[in-house]
């Protein structure tokens, strides 16, 4: 197999970059007819790549792309999981190339989507590939590539409660998280979960001038500004009411097992050029972006913002919030104290709405289970080092849904680096660990079909 990857190597770029191409934002209606011809790439790859039944399954919303290969009922089955979707690319000044015309520099592809999520989602197509191509599978796959994450996987859970039969696994493996660093290779053994909702204050009927009201009516941007600030106490703790009544805290033992991941703090402020670190006061840095939940506001607006002055006092104002959540807090719950807390905050001045978007509960893979022995060998056997066992602090909402729906587990082996700009303006991904990643997921399968045994 070694031989086949070597001489492929600038194909599997080539295709890669050509679906980098295709700017599928599933957030913008705009970039329907791109979110098709991605899910259409992603079809006829995996048909090439010599996979079976792989085809487009329509929803309400964009098209789930799946494909299989069962090789034989005895062997335990393997379901995959990706997204062709996309973020928004916006800003597009802040880009130093185009999005959607990847660019290589220093050994990096940078693109929209380089990482999150079809650089790691395309390493699979290709593994199968130089599997198929080679030695041939041990384990049955199935595979199944969504074009819905980056807008909440609406329709992909009624997909998989719809064909339970059809994705049936062993396990579930997932490529859409990350590593320590590509000298300290780790696996993710959770994620949190996501509570997201929009707020909107609204004052007077009108926009207002603000020397003739300016004093005597309440301004929807000072009083949401003030609302967002009284979400946090001086200790960073979050406060509202009943907020931390369903965290699972970590036993002193499972913190020093985390503590053990390297990390050196100046490194991390030079990396995002700021002056000192803040949040929730007993906690490392660390910690609070991954076992401890969170709110922090994603985007806020209102009055005027063009060039120039206009002395306004508007009638609206609104922000985006997400909060993270940790096991055993649910978004249901979270989103109703949230809005709750928010509407009793505000001044009589003014309304408030509260419009949920999406959201997914926190989840834990064990890290004594044959499927994690089998992808933490299988970074020993391609790096040369046992992975760290780590925590993520994103969000995948689907991955506790598949255990629901299908009562299986899932395996979070990534191989991005926090340094690749998700969800930014700039973002990339090491040409080593899209190779790296291709050369590691037959290892998975190898181990796990005799391990299962």
């Amino acid at each position: 197999m070694t031989t086949y990857l070597e001489e492929n190597k600038q194909r599997f770029l080539d295709e890669l970059l050509e679906l980098l191409r295709i700017p599928s934002v599933s957030a913008d209606s705009k970039f329907k007819g791109d979110i098709r011809r991605a899910a259409e790439f992603v079809r006829d790859k995996l048909t090439a790549a010599g996979l079976d039944k792989a085809a487009l399954h329509e929803t309400p919303g964009h098209p789930i792309v799946y494909a299989e290969k069962l090789v034989d009922p005895s062997r335990p089955t393997v379901l995959v999981y990706g997204h062709y979707d996309v973020q928004p690319a916006d800003p597009y000044e802040l880009w130093l190339s185009p999005p959607f015309e990847p660019t290589i520099r220093n050994e990096r592809i940078y693109a929209r989507g380089a990482c999150d999520d079809k650089g790691q989602f395309y390493m699979h197509v290709k593994a199968l590939e130089a599997m198929l191509a080679t030695d041939g599978l041990p384990c049955n796959v199935k595979i199944m590539i969504e074009g819905e994450e980056e807008v909440g996987s609406d329709h992909l859970g009624i997909f998989v409660a719809e064909h339970r039969e059809m994705l049936s696994a062993d396990v579930i493996l997932i490529s859409d998280t990350s590593i320590i660093s590509n000298e300290t290779p780790s696996l993710e053994t959770g994620l949190r979960g996501l509570s997201y909702v929009e707020v909107e204050v609204t004052g007077p009927n009108r926009d207002l001038h603000s020397g003739v009201y300016g004093g005597g009516v309440a301004n929807p941007i000072n009083v949401l500004a003030s609302m967002i600030a009284s979400l946090h106490d001086a200790d960073g703790r979050i406060a509202i009411p009943g907020f931390y009544d369903d965290v699972a805290d970590l036993s002193d033992a499972e913190r020093a097992e985390l503590a053990k991941a390297p990390f050196v703090l100046d490194d991390y402020k030079q990396d995002l050029g700021i002056a000192d670190v803040m949040g929730e006061k007993g906690y490392s840095t660390n910690e609070r972006t991954s076992i401890r939940p969170t709110l922090d506001v994603n985007g806020i607006w209102g009055g005027y913002t063009g060039e120039g002055a206009k002395t306004v006092l508007p009638s609206k104002a609104s922000a985006k919030i997400s909060m993270r959540l940790v096991p055993n807090q649910t978004p249901d719950v979270i989103t109703e104290l949230f809005t709750h807390h928010f509407k009793s905050i505000a001044p009589a001045g003014v309304t408030v709405t509260v419009k949920p978007h999406h959201g997914g509960l926190p989840y834990v893979t064990p890290v004594d289970s044959v499927e994690f022995e089998a992808a933490s060998k299988a970074f020993e056997d391609a790096w040369g080092k046992k992975p760290i066992p780590t925590r993520g602090g994103g969000s995948i909402p689907i991955v506790a849904l598949f255990e629901q729906e299908l009562g299986v587990k899932s395996i979070l082996m990534g191989f991005g680096l926090d340094s690749d700009a998700l969800h930014s303006p700039n973002e990339s991904y090491g040409l080593f660990n899209y190779y790296k990643g291709i050369e590691t997921i037959p290892y998975f399968y190898k181990n796990y079909a005799a391990l299962k045994k």
